[in-house]
């Protein structure tokens, strides 16, 4: 029997994370989430949606129809349940993907081999899903739609943190003059997570960027990666992919 608290992570996340389809669950996320927005309304390259007038009203019927509604949420309707797994799928914009993406690329390749495949994708949808809820039962009155996969990428970010706190990260921080400089993942995530915090408790319901919903989702995972996988983290400095400061 291996005893966990013995194995070389770092090794194994190297060459792991240099395999080809080694993350297939993380690789095949981000396809899905990029196919999915370059289908929809929202990438402005899919011809059966017309332009102008008619583009727009289909990107407002896109967002009602998989997005979560916080006030429609808790009204009991089988669609509105459903929501928060759709929503983890959908991005706004260009930016708001490509910025998800990102922080899913960097840090779920590690997760997903620590966890295993199926454990990690339970992980993902059910701490995204959770995440989503959280918001919407704090605003529980807003017709804001909320879209987008930060609450489950946070959830992941979260138990990287207890995983692999060691792990060397590459950052931009913009107070740095965005010099890329590398920190310990624990330094660069709570950092992000303090952010996350403090403009949660200003910000409103209305629309913009649902920071409640990420950290909601950043202690999901952490908790349960504390729980699930507690005397078994990495002991030893590991080494992970580049990335940015923000999602």
């Amino acid at each position: 029997m291996i005893d966990l608290r013995e194995v070389d992570w770092r090794e194994r996340a190297r060459g792991f994370a240099a395999a080809a389809g080694g993350a297939p669950v993380t690789y095949g996320l981000i396809a899905l989430c990029c196919a999915v927005f370059l289908m929809s309304p929202l990438s402005g390259f899919n011809p059966v949606y017309g332009d102008a007038d008619a583009l727009l009203a289909a990107q407002a019927g896109y967002f009602e129809r998989w997005g979560v509604i916080p006030s429609e949420l808790l009204d009991g309707s089988a669609h509105a349940a459903l929501t928060p797994l759709t929503a983890l799928f959908v991005h706004g914009s260009w930016l708001h993907l490509l910025g998800n993406m990102l922080f899913l690329y960097v840090f779920g390749a590690m997760a997903e081999e620590r966890m295993g495949r199926v454990e990690f994708t339970l992980f993902y949808l059910v701490c995204g899903y959770f995440a989503l809820v959280a918001y919407a039962v704090v605003h529980a009155d807003s017709d804001q739609t909320l879209v987008g996969a930060s609450g489950a990428i946070s959830a992941v970010l979260g138990a990287f943190l207890y995983l692999f706190p060691k792990a060397r990260v590459t950052s931009l921080f913009p107070f740095l003059f965005f010099l890329p400089l590398r920190f310990p993942a624990w330094i660069v995530l709570v950092f992000w997570f303090v952010l996350q915090w403090l403009a949660a408790r200003g910000a409103g319901s209305g629309p913009g960027v649902a920071y409640l919903a990420h950290v909601a989702g950043f202690a999901a995972g952490f908790l349960y990666a504390w729980v699930r996988f507690r005397g078994t983290r990495v002991k030893v400095p590991a080494t992970a992919t580049e990335g940015e400061s923000q999602p």
